[in-house]
């Protein structure tokens, strides 16, 4: 069996996959490879699976699969697994950092330092006592909650697929949800029905101009609006990890936007949610072999 790892995994999985079968990382080997290991880089299009006639399972080392032609793999009887719990905390954790940065005026009071410019008379805002809506109530979200009940921050959440939460209050519709939000918190897949989701219809339903913080998906936004309601007030400021693309275009509006906190989609890229990701490939794969499976 030939396992190509095609992005990057934690450095002591390759050692260990071993026990499984032959370990590459020449993705010129494709056509040879048994298993796919991908992240977020790779993108396992039909034309890229077609190029695999062996190919019995890709594993996405993370949470959305949107990176991989779901449909077209069962079409081939190829197995697609990902590893949902394992960067729940990574992620939840920047996305956190992202929306303490926007009410701590971070960016500027770092940038006003380095210029020589004092901004002790530019107010912070807390977050306790604030409103926090989630959108999407997964793994992440459920963590981002977790330490928002920990700030003394109300929590509410949109998720049509989930009827219980221990850290937030479900609320039925999304208008209703993130109607009094000073906080959104998106963690939202990239569907047809997610795509654009939030743009100017949806937040005009806002009474308050929130923080939104994306470490989900960045089509979920619709990018053109998001620059014109930062301009206009209606949105007070946007945090984003992801991108349409790694990297974005240059020419991508959210690069320019004031009132705009960017990282370079970093959140899964911690030390320790490496190997986790790394165990719960291992784990995949373990079962899948003694389940007979490939």
């Amino acid at each position: 069996m030939l396992i190509l790892i095609s992005d990057a995994f934690d450095a002591e999985l390759p050692k260990r996959l071993e026990a499984f079968g032959e370990v590459t990382v020449d993705k010129e080997r494709l056509a040879e490879a048994d298993v796919v290991l991908v992240r977020s880089k790779t993108k396992c299009t039909k034309e890229y699976i077609e190029h695999a006639p062996k190919l019995k399972v890709i594993i996405r080392g993370g949470v959305g699969i949107d990176n991989i032609d779901s449909a077209y793999a069962k079409e081939r009887g190829i197995i697609v697994r990902n590893t949902p719990k394992s960067s729940s905390i990574a992620v939840a954790e920047l996305a956190f950092a992202l929306m303490l940065s926007a009410p701590s005026n971070l960016i500027e009071y770092h940038n006003g330092m380095r210029e020589g410019t004092w901004l002790k008379s530019k107010k912070r805002t807390e977050l306790y006592g604030k409103k926090l809506c989630l959108l999407g109530c997964g793994n992440i979200a459920t963590e981002v909650g977790k330490r928002a009940k920990a700030f003394g921050m109300e929590v509410v959440a949109y998720d049509k697929y989930v009827k219980t939460s221990a850290v937030a209050t479900l609320i039925p519709t999304i208008e209703e949800a993130v109607k009094d939000a000073d906080y959104i918190s998106m963690h939202l897949p990239l569907t047809d029905e997610t795509r654009g989701m939030v743009g100017k219809e949806l937040i005009s339903h806002c009474t308050k101009a929130p923080v939104i913080v994306n470490s989900g998906r960045a089509l979920c936004i619709n990018a053109e609006e998001m620059v014109e309601m930062l301009e206009e007030g209606t949105v007070c400021w946007y945090a984003t990890d992801v991108y349409p693309n790694d990297p974005p275009s240059p020419d991508y509006p959210i690069l320019k936007a004031s009132r705009v906190t960017m990282t370079p989609h970093v959140g899964a890229n911690s030390e320790e949610n490496l190997a986790r990701i790394g165990q719960e490939t291992y784990d995949i794969l373990d079962e899948l072999i003694k389940g007979g499976l490939i």
